[in-house]
């Protein structure tokens, strides 16, 4: 089970992924796609890396805005496993 981040090292990780802010002890961050078709495009390509990484977000899709939140379930909290999953899917939306 991965380590949960302390308060310094969450700050820091969160530096990294500018577009997620911390929500209820989850990372989070919304979405607006150009359709509903491109929306759920978005979600396949975001569950195919949460499969490779066996680690997986709640996803909430309505219409075209989709809302990601990551938090490590196992641990009870944020670990760097959520970051490399958040960076992951800024990847995902930046090609």
């Amino acid at each position: 089970m991965p380590d949960l981040l302390t308060p310094d090292q969450l700050a820091e990780r969160l530096q990294g992924v500018p577009e997620w802010g911390l929500a209820d002890g989850q990372i989070a961050r919304e979405v607006s796609l150009a359709s509903f078709m491109a929306a759920i495009e978005f979600v396949g390509g975001v569950a195919a890396i949460a499969e490779d990484l066996n680690h997986h977000p709640d996803i909430d899709i309505r219409y075209r805005r989709v809302r990601i939140a990551v938090s490590t379930h196992s641990a009870g909290g944020l670990t760097g496993l959520d970051f490399e999953l958040a960076g992951r899917i800024d990847q995902l939306l930046a090609d």
